[in-house]
């Protein structure tokens, strides 16, 4: 597969960064989902003159929660009961938290929101990095629930 486009980088992605690129993808347009994430990594790479692969792997990984709550009906009332996550699950949720966060900004292209959202997580700020932070806070104020899990 040759593209002779100039901002286009060839089979140079590893999986996660596959698996991301679905995620960014809408209506099955998955060239332009590619080059959303190319033009992401070149603009991380002139704001953080690092490796942007390593920036992007970073801030997924701060990103992944660790606990979350899960509501459970248990005698006629609801308990927010705390439970570890799963790996892939957690991917997941760091994918669609970042993405969400950089959708949420409007007045730039996609690119530099994601951007931004990326080297933000991987600084451990921004909104994605708020909405895990929270995730814990709430499962650390339901851990009386937790013997509620078993059921």
């Amino acid at each position: 597969m040759t593209k002779h486009t100039a901002n286009f980088i060839p089979d140079e992605s590893n999986p996660l960064q596959e698996k991301f690129i679905n995620y960014i993808m809408l209506d099955g347009k998955k060239s332009i989902a590619r080059k959303i994430f190319n033009n992401t990594l070149k603009i991380i790479s002139k704001k953080t003159s690092g490796d942007p692969e390593k920036v992007f792997s970073e801030a997924i990984d701060k990103v992944k929660p660790r606990m979350e709550v899960k509501a459970k009906r248990i005698g006629g009332a609801v308990y927010q009961v705390p439970r570890e996550v799963k790996p892939d699950r957690q991917t997941a949720l760091a994918f669609r938290w970042i993405l969400a966060a950089a959708r949420g900004k409007k007045g730039s292209p996609m690119a530099q929101r994601l951007a931004n959202e990326l080297v933000e997580a991987s600084n451990q700020s921004g909104s994605a990095y708020k909405k895990k932070e929270d995730t814990h806070r709430m499962a650390d104020a339901n851990k009386a629930f937790a013997h509620f899990a078993r059921y």
